[in-house]
């Protein structure tokens, strides 16, 4: 149980920012007991490794407080984000044991795709309801909602670590934005897609 929801929490925080699971896993690893990387995700703890990830993670912070340069910033996102949900719920050891699940240790696969399933699924919501945020507020609305992003994958990848039980109570208003988000996007959806009245 504890595993799982280690993994549902980093690839959830993957969904929203990339590079801060992936930072924290890779940092923790190296300076804590916290995190425990199994035989072949040595490389996520190497300082290089982590300083590239760390330039990434300031480029996308940057990029993705832009109004207009957010949208293709997602774009570009949508291989990065689910590729680290996949990384960051198979590189815990826990992740990796799964409550020493005997076929998920002979399938390592599954906590891949599980992975990139949740950070797909969460990136999914963030990159539609970025444009409708931008139109709504003019492009004012694009750092708010950046800095509440990176802070929401902060905070869950904390929470995944040291606090898994936890995981679940943090998903609870993260399902309320999403049905929210889920809402407007159709909405302006469908406002665009209506005829112009003459």
């Amino acid at each position: 149980m504890l595993a799982a929801l280690t993994g549902l929490g980093l690839s959830t925080a993957a969904g929203l920012n990339a590079y801060i699971p992936l930072l924290m896993v890779g940092v923790l690893a190296n300076v804590t007991d916290a995190v425990k990387l199994p035989d072949g995700y040595s490389w996520l703890s190497n300082w290089g490794v982590l300083a590239i990830i760390a330039v990434l993670l300031v480029a996308e912070m940057v990029l993705d407080k832009v109004p207009a340069v957010d949208s293709v910033n997602d774009a570009i996102q949508t291989a990065v984000r689910p590729a680290s949900g996949g990384v960051v719920f198979s590189a815990t050891s826990a992740a990796a044991e799964l409550e020493s699940s005997t076929w998920m240790t002979a399938n390592p696969w599954a906590s891949w795709l599980l992975g990139i399933v949740v950070a797909l699924a969460v990136h999914a919501l963030k990159s539609a309801s970025r444009p409708v945020i931008n139109a709504g507020t003019a492009g004012v609305g694009a750092p708010v909602a950046s800095t509440v992003e990176d802070a929401g994958s902060l905070g869950m990848s904390l929470i995944a670590v040291f606090m898994p039980l936890l995981v679940i109570v943090a998903l609870v208003p993260l399902a309320l934005v999403a049905w929210w988000a889920i809402r407007k996007v159709r909405r302006f959806r469908a406002r665009k897609s209506r005829p112009p009245r003459l």
